[in-house]
């Protein structure tokens, strides 16, 4: 048995997945309303006999361990050591772990001490209180909340803290909670004001330690260098408080400081973490893309701000995210904005400019358009943004834009544009947008593969007619199971996908009459072929622009194929029944 085995063999998904969602029994299985939807009718299901669970109206599914990556926002390893250590289980005697895991949780229990002991210090002292009462103006259960606390002036306070409490020198210092000068080993933050930097799951991994009073001579902040258990290219600070706000809004705000972040909480503007400066990273998109594809960011109205805007376009375009820039009032920063009116943050926040949009208007301000000079400038820079961007109609879109600004036409603009780029070459033309698969038909596609391949895993007679369709009609986790079980001819009844089918046709057919269920079976068919057909047509029609004869000619063989292809199925469907 390997450590996912064991540790799912320990726990029951009911009491796992009841912790986030009100479940009441119905049957054999429990069913509460989706965590990922509004809905208001239930419709998010768990079996605990096949240890599964299913949420009819998203069309996401799995066992407890992905049940916890989607609501927790953790990667496989993360959610498979956060139920470990719900259902007691030591992953160091599996294979997947090694002796680092006892290390790691030690230095965990290191930083978490060091927490304690800076909270205690802070109620020991007026002056780091009275900064964080009267000038950040922070009460009380903000202050618990974020478990701030203080360093006291001494060398060694904290040293000779944790070596009372068991942990070695090697540890302290691997948590980077001391440092060693002269052979010996002190603290690495004295007389500063300490926040706590925390993982996804609420884990204490370092701090920001910052100065009372403002001295030239020293750093304002200092952070936890890059250590075992912290790397500011993977944190993002107020994620574990904030992931749960950033679902039910549908959006995140990424400021830079992590006192903005303090400071928005307190204000009722929950779904706000920070990066490290304007550090925003690949891995910091990813976590956010588990809660939300609607990231909005607060940095500095400067250049350092439109330069970090600048990095992460092409990780977004990349992911898939949709960015866009929150533009604060009078180049504040959004501590000094909600001081100064708390309505004025949630305004900002609610009205954000797409990223693009912004960055083109900063441009052009800081640009002579009525010179050629100007103009070149300006097209330079604006097409270097473009050329980021991942979809066709959306280059189109701006291209036009520069053609208007700079008073020149489209031809000359991409022409400059195709110019010395070794991406293919990008030709101006339109597309309607109803050709492009909005988010909201992908789920709905997908919905309906799972009820079809759930009646057909449950109706043997219909196990042949996944043969007479494509591959790439269904998705990539339902191919998946469609070759595993061989065309469905030999069901794995410990496939999880399977399982997860199968629970909904239990839930939705189980009692239903064989000629209803074969009319729906044919309607789910007819409609998931139409999108499917729909899609590609749209996809070979695009191809058409600049082919060749021969070309145009196999183009239409492959439309003429797909009209032909409903019909052939619903044929093939129909001779099945006959039988």
């Amino acid at each position: 048995m390997d450590a996912a085995q064991e540790v799912k063999s320990r726990i029951n998904i009911e009491d796992v997945i009841s912790e986030y969602v009100q479940l009441k029994r119905a049957g054999r299985n429990f069913k509460g309303l989706s965590p990922f939807t509004n809905e208001k009718s239930p419709s998010f299901i768990v079996s605990p006999d096949k240890q599964i669970w299913h949420d009819f109206s998203s069309g996401k599914g799995g066992d407890v361990i992905s049940f916890i990556s989607e609501v927790e926002g953790l990667d496989f390893k993360g959610s498979l050591e956060l139920l470990a250590r719900k259902a007691g289980v030591d992953l160091s005697q599996f294979q997947m772990q090694n002796t680092s895991s006892q290390s790691s949780e030690r230095l965990y229990r290191v930083v978490e001490t060091a927490v304690n002991y800076y909270q205690v210090q802070l109620t020991k002292n007026d002056a780091p209180l009275r900064y964080l009462r009267e000038k950040r103006g922070y009460e009380k259960q903000t202050i618990l909340d974020f478990r701030f606390g203080y360093s006291p002036t001494g060398f060694n306070n904290l040293t000779v803290y944790l070596m009372s409490k068991g942990f070695t020198e090697e540890e302290m210092l691997q948590t980077g909670l001391c440092i060693k000068r002269n052979g010996e080993v002190i603290d690495m933050f004295r007389g500063r004001v300490m926040i706590p930097l925390s993982d996804a799951q609420g884990r204490p991994v370092g701090f920001t330690a910052r100065q009372l009073k403002d001295d030239k001579n020293s750093p304002k902040y200092i952070n936890t260098p890059s250590t075992k258990l912290y790397d500011k290219g993977r944190q993002l600070f107020g994620l574990s408080m904030a992931k749960e706000y950033i679902r039910k809004s549908g959006y995140a705000v990424v400021v830079e400081g992590n006192l903005d972040v303090v400071a928005s909480h307190q204000a009722g503007v929950a779904q706000v973490v920070a990066s490290a400066g304007t550090a925003l990273t690949s891995y910091h998109l990813k976590t956010l893309q588990r809660f939300t594809g609607d990231v909005r960011l607060a940095f500095d109205d400067d250049r350092a701000g439109q330069e970090a805007a600048e990095r992460t376009i092409p990780l977004a375009q990349e992911l898939g995210i949709e960015l866009s820039l929150i533009t604060i009032p009078s180049g504040k920063d959004p501590d000094e904005l909600i001081k100064k009116d708390v309505k004025l943050w949630q305004e900002v926040v609610d009205k954000p400019v797409y990223m693009v949009d912004w960055l083109i208007d900063k441009i052009e301000n800081a640009t002579d358009l009525k010179s050629a000079q100007g103009k070149r400038q300006f097209t330079t820079k604006v097409m270097a943004i473009v050329k980021q961007l991942k979809d066709q109609v959306e280059q189109e879109h701006y291209l036009r834009i520069i053609a208007d600004k700079t008073s020149t036409s489209v031809d000359s603009i991409n022409k400059k544009f195709t110019e010395g780029s070794t991406s293919p070459v990008i030709r101006l033309k339109k597309i309607k947008a109803e050709q492009v698969p909005v988010q909201k038909e992908v789920v709905e596609q997908r919905l309906r593969e799972q009820h079809l391949l759930g009646i057909i895993s449950a109706v043997v007679v219909l196990h042949p007619i996944i043969s007479s369709l494509p591959e790439d009609l269904f998705s990539e986790d339902a191919r998946k199971y469609i070759k595993d079980n061989k065309q469905l001819q030999q069901i794995d009844s410990e496939d999880e996908y399977g399982k997860m089918v199968l629970l909904l046709f239990e839930e939705t057919y189980q009692h239903t009459d064989r000629a209803e269920l074969l009319y729906q079976t044919r309607a789910l068919l007819g409609r998931l072929i139409d999108f499917y057909v729909n899609t590609k047509k749209t996809q070979i029609i695009s191809q058409f622009e600049g082919a060749s004869d021969a070309q145009e000619q196999q183009l239409l063989r492959q439309v003429t194929e797909l009209q032909q292809l409903k019909t052939k199925a619903q044929k093939h469907f129909d001779s099945l029944i006959q039988e």
